[in-house]
């Protein structure tokens, strides 16, 4: 029998990558539901294309489609927003959902379907960074399989055959744009310059938080929510050649990592067909030797500080989380904008992140309420330019 599968974030990087994965494995997916945000013209362009029974859009403008003719042409059932992604995420029917989405809009889906018994193929760091012990214990409450889509996680997952044996996880990062560059220069930096990253073609966001590390910091927390790990036995270390994706030392010594040309068709496959592969999308056959060489190196935490920052978060845990992302992306979305400069992303999240309150244990409802507080008092300071004086 074929997998039923809904995708959250169809028309993002990672969903549009994520049918391309599908339309190679047609005979082994059936595709339900698709929810896309304000790119209404795409979602419906892949409706047509993959006939799902549902399709939910973020953001309806009357402008852009006339929604009972669209259903009818098309032959799926219209929904909207946050209600109708909780409609999506209840519908049993579904074998795993893949919650492809990017921001805070992840986390209440991916509790929906948890609460139905549904499989998650997570693509989205907030659900993990903003809530993590929730989902975490919600999904083992529920027999849920949480398998991680990212490249470190997924590698990280297939490298454990036994958790209790494992010693040490090992995050590789390839550094970004900024590797070989002196901190003069990350100051100066462009937009053009920071989404110029050297391996990966991602979205934008997710591309300033590879240039300042900050992405490795948020795998951090990830890693330890996914697989119950102690900030101390979870390592970062630079890798330029993005071939080797993340690793485990086990309790002897041993190290297992995980290889592949960068390409997120492969954790993306391998995260919804789990525990099964299939020949799919190839990019092509590995060769040790055209790669001839793999390096690696410490990160420099004075050029890339965020790492830190994301560290100490995670260990001090509750809402820290929280807070620290939330105003780590609303400074990015300042620097996209050119209202500041790239170093002034982590000097505002730091200033933001110290004045936190941190609330131990709390609630859903309360780190949603951080969440927006943060990004508040983050865009009041960037306002009033306090942070870069």
């Amino acid at each position: 029998m074929k997998r039923k599968i809904s995708i959250i974030g169809s028309t993002g990087s990672i969903g549009r990558q994520a049918l391309e994965v599908l339309e190679k494995l047609q005979d082994k997916f059936e595709i339900i539901s698709l929810a896309g945000g304000s790119n209404v013209e795409l979602l419906m362009e892949q409706a047509e294309k993959f006939k799902p029974k549902y399709v939910c859009i973020g953001k309806p403008k009357e402008d852009e489609i006339e929604t009972s003719e669209a259903s009818s042409y098309k032959g799926f059932k219209l929904l909207y927003g946050a209600q109708g992604l909780d409609e999506i995420c209840s519908n049993k029917e579904n074998d795993i959902i893949l919650v492809a989405v990017s921001g805070k809009i992840g986390l209440r889906p991916t509790l929906k379907a948890i609460d139905n018994g549904i499989d998650i193929a997570l693509a989205n760091k907030e659900t993990l960074v903003m809530a993590g012990d929730i989902v975490m214990k919600k999904a083992k409450e529920n027999g849920v399989k949480i398998i991680p889509v990212d490249s470190e996680h997924c590698a990280i997952h297939q490298c454990i055959k036994d958790i209790n044996q494992v010693d040490k996880l090992i995050i590789t990062a390839s550094g970004g744009p900024f590797l070989h560059k002196s901190i003069d220069d990350m100051k100066n930096a462009t937009v053009e310059q920071t989404l110029k990253h050297p391996r990966w073609n991602m979205g934008r966001k997710i591309t300033v938080d590879s240039a300042t590390l900050m992405n490795k910091g948020l795998e951090v927390i990830e890693a330890h929510h996914l697989f119950g790990f102690d900030y101390e036995n979870i390592d970062v270390v630079v890798h330029p050649q993005s071939i080797v994706h993340s690793a485990v030392e086990y309790k002897d010594g041993s190290v297992i990592a995980q290889l592949g040309l960068p390409s997120m068709h492969i954790p993306i496959q391998y995260a919804i067909s789990y525990p099964e592969r299939f020949e799919g999308i190839k990019t092509k056959s590995f060769s040790f030797a055209e790669i001839a060489h793999l390096d690696f190196e410490k990160p420099d935490y004075e050029k890339f500080p965020f790492v830190k920052l994301a560290y100490r978060a995670g260990k001090i845990g509750g809402t820290a989380t929280a807070c620290m992302n939330a105003a780590n992306e609303e400074a990015v979305f300042a620097f996209l904008r050119g209202e500041i400069k790239l170093f002034n992303i982590y000097e505002i999240t730091k200033q933001i992140f110290d004045e936190h309150k941190v609330i131990q244990n709390p609630t859903i409802d309360e780190i949603f309420e951080v969440d927006e507080t943060t990004r508040e008092k983050t865009r009041e300071l960037i306002v009033n330019n306090i942070a870069i004086k």
